[in-house]
């Protein structure tokens, strides 16, 4: 390890700049540690039946629920978004934990039956030790949805938070703990990217590695990964459109505009990062947009009546200005709203950057074509769905996107003709444990949620047999 870097990690509010707690700063040499301690604990797992699995996440997710509240503002405090968001995290993993163990009895393999050599079946085998890479924007719904589907299948799985939210996600692990899942079953080490992120990524005794994060570490993760024969989810963000039709509903796709883009301060992997809006309803459009984001509350997350807190550090902040005031200086584009370092001496502390909306930038310019993690929304003036799609698809990134009207043509066509992993119609955002989550070109491999996570999580092994 470096001398120079201190033994611990600070965790800081976002809000405040103030610390919020401390973590150790594990090594490589940890990580190697809790992968041979997940060697040595992973045989009496594997043996235990899916069920019994599945039921200690339930009693987790249990406990989850009924310490709500105290995990929402310890979540609030590390990663500074509204505390009614931090609930609906915190409720969130518990349905996904819920979810796994409700469908814990499904795991079984086929029988085949070949009459010119006997019997043929197959059976679903645990693969091993896996590992998991949590970001700091969902960390605790992110932690469940790659622990879920990896304890259940019988693995054993090293969970590397994110050194900037590690703080509830350890919480979330000791409840686990508490429930019956052995610590050694289920480490986290908690350090940086660089040091305990890519140690789990070299190593070739981890047989899977979930990773989701941005697409340059992802590609990174990719790149040491190489070799080492493990199977890797990936999921590296994305730069989602939506696009509304001149049949559209124009007050509920406005709404779903808001909530899709400045959920979490815009930093949210499916957020709404792109507008295109028929040329119809625009200035309607962009009328009812402007007054509803001009609306919205920002301040400290645990302050009553917050609707967006910070970005995650004044880094991520001047960066996101930056865009903004790159657009500005280079483009005629018009800010509707927002765009400016808010100057109230309760904000002054943290890294707060108002709620932004941006019309008449170019359809080619960084805004459209990558990945802006941050409250800004571009809207772009399109005249018919065939512009629309084309506008759309015109990105390396292909996560989630969703198309508003009432007319079912266009939400076939759109669902068809989207590069997109996952296509809403008439929402956004919102995805069900149930429902397979992933996206296309470089916003990823690999699939997360539903029964395909658990399949991702498990082999087959055939058994011919001849009486």
């Amino acid at each position: 390890m470096n001398e120079k870097e201190p033994d611990i990690i600070e965790i800081i509010n976002p809000a405040t700049g103030e610390r919020a707690g401390t973590v150790n700063r594990c090594t490589k040499e940890d990580v190697h540690s809790a992968i041979d301690g997940a060697e040595d604990a992973f045989s009496g797992w594997a043996a235990k039946s899916p069920r019994e699995r599945g039921k200690m996440l339930f009693l987790a997710a249990q406990e989850i629920r009924n310490k709500q509240v105290g995990l929402a503002e310890l979540l609030t405090a590390e990663q500074g978004k509204p505390l009614s968001e931090a609930k609906n995290e915190i409720q969130g993993c518990a349905a996904v934990l819920e979810y796994y163990s409700s469908i814990s009895g499904t795991v079984r393999g086929d029988f085949l039956p070949k009459s010119d050599y006997g019997y043929s079946f197959t059976v679903k085998k645990p693969l091993g030790i896996c590992g998991a890479i949590i970001p700091w924007n969902m960390p605790v719904l992110i932690m469940a949805w790659k622990t879920g589907p990896a304890l259940v299948a019988g693995n054993c799985l090293i969970v590397k938070p994110s050194s900037k939210t590690p703080l509830t996600s350890l919480k979330i692990a000791s409840i686990l703990h508490r429930c019956g899942i052995p610590e050694d079953v289920l480490p986290v080490v908690t350090g940086s990217g660089s040091e305990a992120g890519s140690a789990l990524a070299e190593s070739r005794k981890i047989a899977a590695l979930s990773f989701t994060g941005s697409a340059e570490t992802g590609n990174f993760v990719e790149k040491l990964s190489c070799g080492t024969g493990k199977r890797l989810t990936l999921e590296l963000g994305g730069s989602d459109p939506m696009i509304v039709c001149r049949d559209a509903d124009v007050d509920s796709a406005v709404a779903g505009a808001v909530a899709g883009r400045f959920y979490n301060c815009g930093q949210t992997c499916t957020a709404v990062k792109r507008l295109y809006v028929m040329e119809d309803i625009a200035e309607e459009f962009k009328r009812k947009l402007t007054e509803k984001v001009s609306q919205i509350k920002t301040g400290n997350g645990m302050m009553k009546g917050t609707k967006m807190g910070p970005l995650i550090d004044m880094e991520a902040r001047d960066k996101t200005a930056g865009v903004i005031a790159g657009i500005q200086e280079d483009y005629d584009a018009e800010i509707l709203t927002g765009g400016e370092i808010p100057d109230s001496p309760d904000l002054k502390c943290g890294s707060f950057l108002e709620p932004t909306v941006i019309t008449g930038a170019p359809k080619d310019c960084t805004l459209f074509t990558e990945e802006i993690f941050g409250p800004v929304l571009p809207v772009a003036v399109v005249k018919n769905m065939d512009e629309a799609i084309e506008e759309a698809n015109r990105t390396k990134f292909g996560l989630g996107a969703s198309v508003w009207t009432t007319s079912l043509k266009n939400s076939f066509e759109a669902s068809e003709m989207l590069d997109a992993g996952i296509v809403w119609v008439n929402r956004h955002l919102k995805i069900p444990p149930e429902v397979p989550f992933g996206g296309e070109k470089e916003s990823g491999s690999g699939r997360e949620n539903g029964l395909c996570a658990l399949e991702r999580y498990m082999k087959e092994k055939t058994v011919i047999m001849t009486p």
